[in-house]
């Protein structure tokens, strides 16, 4: 990984590391549960810090952010209006056209199976918007 002057010496993995470790709780444990599955789904992955502080994961463009809140973890998926979720896990920012969030509240089951799904068809979309 890339270092990045802006954040001192740390890597964006690294800066991940910390984020998990500061929060502490639930919400800590659920981004790092969150972040073991987005690995195992899109094992090229670049794990990336933006906006001061939201971990980012991209390949061949932005897949999702993980953003923590006091009372959710929200993973926000950049072209999620454009994939499909038989699942369901989609439930919050519905209604726009482009992206498309899980809010994950304390206690909140993980579908991993159908997780992992939805981030290696979002790898898929954005490798198929590149070769074009």
């Amino acid at each position: 990984m890339k270092k990045d002057s802006a954040q001192g010496e740390k890597s964006p993995s690294e800066l991940i590391d910390a984020r998990i470790e500061e929060l502490g709780d639930w919400r800590g444990e659920t981004l790092a549960r969150l972040r073991a599955l987005i690995r195992q789904a899109a094992p090229e992955a670049v794990e990336t810090w933006k906006w001061r502080g939201v971990p980012v994961w991209e390949d061949a463009g932005m897949i999702c952010t993980g953003e923590t809140y006091k009372a959710v973890v929200k993973l926000t998926f950049a072209r999620g209006a454009a994939l499909p979720d038989p699942k369901k896990l989609f439930n919050s920012s519905l209604e726009g056209n482009t992206r498309r969030a899980i809010d994950f509240k304390e206690g909140d089951p993980i579908d991993a199976d159908a997780l992992k799904a939805l981030v290696r068809e979002a790898v898929s979309l954005n490798r198929s918007k590149t070769k074009r």
